[in-house]
């Protein structure tokens, strides 16, 4: 007996009703784009992407050409707690809330690579529902982590209050396809380990000759004083020793006792040896590993071996945990030169989803901009970026804060720690008007808004054509191959128009041909597709999803128009 599969899934009130999204297309403003005045490198990137517009008719209209091309995305949406900030107003009703991070997550979810990652910022209001419904649309077996990110700590107002005080907010990590997913080793800086307490005077001569005294000692011979007052001195300021331990990590040592079975046959000779001469320092050489010296049948361990590279400086390192609790809020509010009170990010928490997930060269995009953290530090890493904000502060925020970022006047956040120094640009673009309006009879036609560059260029993207305007051939407007091409007019195309069309393309060339209406048969001429455009626009209607799709013939039939000339609105007529 055949039982239905069922999955686990989150409903609410509403679930199924989704928005219809008419395809639109972006238009670049050249006036609000920026670029470096000179070119600072050879890998200065300059086709970053901002735009100005609701970010769900924005991810629609980038679908077309960064399907399956985004490595990373970060999104820090409103956590729907009910306040109202400065900058946007954050209360919803919960199942709003839903359905549009919903209708967002999908596209979302479509323009990441194979081997992409998706990171999700929120508190704990929404946090449960969030897994589930992220659980839903990418797979639970692509859920990779949620991170605890510690981000204030149990001061001020809050501390006063009873229970339990919130110093923390969550990253939710998930894969487009864990199998392919590929992250980068990272390591976080940890505190200097006291176990290492010995330091060798004379590391550079041989191994034989080495002169070990206590760290303490070392420290105090450096400044030419007495152990108690060097004692006395670490006790006021530890991180005086902290300085000299990372200033000498080659002298510094410990010994530990190693795994005798562990170990292979020529290390367990060595420290048998080892052990029977106590005072002898003894080195195994070897072929692929480094060498291992041993002293007393225990293993000399160099804080050297300790150091990883964070943040352009050698620090003792640990493997990147799932609790982020180093990345302090410290002059949050100065990174940037904007101010953004509660929604701001630092700018070494993007550095780290960008690092973990991305190497230089690719695409990180944040549809829920802010105040442009992600674009400032993707910028600064190296990396391409999209971002899109439809709040004012798109203008009165983002746009300053890259343009000190090309300019290299913006010394804060992780400016240092990349070591950029200014260069690249961006492009802005914002959402074109509708394609679409109904006339005073309820008929679609084209919005009086577009001129024929627009109409072309909008159709082009729509069905998944470059916009090309040929020179010299003006049916050739865009181009999918170095035979396929695309054509759009706003006249009612004749019987012999469409002919002498075919004719021009030939047997060796196709041409989609889009126009106000047509007269004769679609299928009478093998080069050519010919579309209403209207009826063709449509049709590129969806729901926000794979399975919901729009079909004209469902549409509310509206009154009849009366006709006015003798082709309109005719399609696939008799001759």
């Amino acid at each position: 007996m055949n039982q239905r599969k069922q999955k686990l899934e989150l409903t609410w009130i509403g679930k199924e009703v989704r928005p219809k999204l008419e395809p639109r297309i972006l238009l670049e403003d050249p006036t609000r784009s920026y670029v470096a005045a000179t070119r600072v490198t050879n890998n200065d990137i300059f086709d970053n992407r901002l735009i100005f517009g609701d970010n769900l008719l924005a991810l629609k209209a980038l679908e077309a050409e960064f399907t399956g091309n985004v490595k990373c995305i970060y999104i820090d949406p409103p956590f729907n707690t009910g306040e109202m900030f400065e900058h946007y107003d954050d209360g919803l009703e919960h199942s709003t809330w839903l359905s549009q991070m919903r209708d967002r997550l999908e596209l979302l979810r479509r323009l990441l690579t194979i081997d992409g990652t998706l990171f999700v910022h929120l508190d704990d209001n929404e946090l449960g529902y969030m897994i589930v419904l992220l659980d839903e649309l990418f797979g639970r077996d692509n859920r990779l982590y949620t991170i605890t990110f510690r981000q204030g700590s149990a001061t001020g107002h809050k501390a006063i209050n009873p229970g339990c005080v919130s110093t923390t907010n969550f990253v939710l990590i998930y894969a487009r396809d864990k199998a392919a997913w590929k992250p980068n080793r990272i390591f976080t800086a940890r505190q200097r380990d006291t176990r290492y307490g010995q330091f060798i005077l004379n590391v550079d001569d041989h191994f034989s000759k080495w002169n070990i005294v206590t760290l303490t000692r070392a420290y105090a011979d450096s400044l030419g004083l007495a152990e108690t007052a060097a004692r006395k001195i670490i006790r006021e300021d530890p991180e005086k020793l902290d300085d000299f331990v990372l200033e000498h990590p080659r002298n510094v040592i410990r010994t530990a006792r190693p795994d005798y079975k562990g170990v292979g046959v020529s290390a367990r000779k060595v420290i048998d040896t080892s052990k029977s001469q106590p005072q002898a320092i003894l080195k195994l050489e070897r072929d692929d590993h480094s060498d291992m010296y041993f002293k007393n049948g225990e293993r000399i361990l160099f804080y050297s071996d300790k150091l990883k590279l964070i943040d352009g400086t050698y620090v003792a390192g640990e493997p990147l945990t799932t609790l982020w609790d180093d990345i302090l809020s410290n002059n949050l509010h100065n990174e940037g030169g904007v101010s953004f009170p509660k929604g701001k990010k630092p700018e070494f928490l993007l550095k780290r989803v960008i690092e973990l997930s991305t190497s230089p060269g690719d695409l990180v995009l944040d549809s829920f901009a802010g105040s442009g953290t992600t674009g400032a530090v993707a910028h600064k890493m190296g990396r391409r970026w999209i971002m899109v904000e439809l709040g004012e502060h798109c203008h009165t925020h983002v746009v300053p804060r890259m343009t000190r970022v090309i300019d290299g006047q913006d010394s804060s956040g992780v400016t240092v720690a990349t070591g950029w120094k200014g260069g690249g640009g961006f492009r802005y673009f914002k959402l074109a008007p509708s394609l679409l309006m109904q006339d005073r009879w309820g008929q679609w036609i084209i919005s009086k808004e577009y001129n024929a560059t627009m109409l072309a260029e909008a159709l082009c993207k729509l069905e998944g054509f470059r916009y090309e305007p040929s020179d010299s051939i003006f049916w050739m407007q865009g181009r999918s191959t170095e035979t396929d091409f695309l054509y759009c007019t706003t006249q009612t195309l004749s019987t012999e128009q469409l002919n002498q069309l075919s004719e021009e393309v030939g047997d060796s060339r196709t041409l989609l041909v889009l126009c106000s209406a047509f007269r004769g048969k679609a299928d009478r001429w093998p080069n050519l597709t010919v579309k209403k455009i209207p009826k063709a626009v449509l049709h590129k209607c969806e729901w926000g999803h794979d399975d919901y799709s729009l079909k004209v013939e469902n549409l509310p039939k509206p009154p009849k128009k009366p006709r006015t000339t003798l082709f309109d609105d005719i399609e696939g007529g008799d001759e």
